[in-house]
């Protein structure tokens, strides 16, 4: 008779042991992903100074979050609803840092595209995509310097007809086998450009919302 309570306390034993692993091993997910997600955001912050021309790229990451803009969806930078760009201002220099969506050979390809009052290119960054590895992954920054050929240009530098890659008679370096996905960024770079030509006043007057 002796034999039941044992089974009985043994089993709330396990019991209690399995309320505590699952305890911790909730915790340590949740902190593993509030410091994924304070990486992810880090790493965005970072980009964001990237793409700015000289001038403005020094500063901080408060300043830069403080020029948010809500734009109305557009098909020219690839946005199909409502979305946050950034103004960047200081000493009568004005940039704007719009994100742009791509659509590469694997899928979206999404970018953060600098662009000053000039119509001229800060930078260019990728941000998310996927693309082949060890084809189309050398638009990474981190993979290869192809994405800062873009730091400069404006639709007159080079002209409009030039902003192809190579293969189709443009100024812009190719890959091997992976024609499509560069073919893809230089042309919505290009769109980029269009859209803040067209829409520069508006977009450099908007009201700002804050971060």
């Amino acid at each position: 008779m002796s034999l039941l309570p044992a089974i009985r306390r043994a089993s709330l034993g396990l019991g209690l042991f399995a309320l505590v692993t699952a305890g911790v091993v909730a915790g340590t997910r949740a902190l593993t992903a509030e410091r994924i997600a304070e990486n992810q955001r880090a790493e965005e912050y970072r980009l964001l100074r990237e793409v700015l021309p000289e001038g403005l790229r020094d500063l901080p990451v408060e300043a830069v979050l403080a020029g948010r803009l809500t734009l109305p969806a557009s098909e020219a930078v690839g946005q199909r609803v409502p979305f946050s760009a950034w103004r960047v201002e200081r000493d009568g220099r004005a940039a704007l840092i719009l994100p742009v969506v791509a659509q590469g050979y694997g899928g979206p390809i999404h970018l953060l595209v600098g662009i000053d009052r000039q119509g001229r290119l800060g930078g260019v960054r990728v941000t998310r995509h996927q693309e082949t590895p060890g084809l189309g992954d050398p638009i990474e920054r981190r993979k290869s310097d192809w994405i800062l050929a873009f730091a400069g240009k404006s639709l007159t530098a080079p002209p409009r007809a030039r902003w192809a890659v190579r293969p189709d008679g443009g100024d812009f370096d190719s890959f091997t086998g992976a024609t499509i996905t560069p073919r893809a960024v230089v042309t919505a770079v290009r769109r980029a450009l269009d859209y803040v030509e067209a829409e520069g006043e508006t977009l450099f007057t908007a009201p700002e919302e804050g971060p």
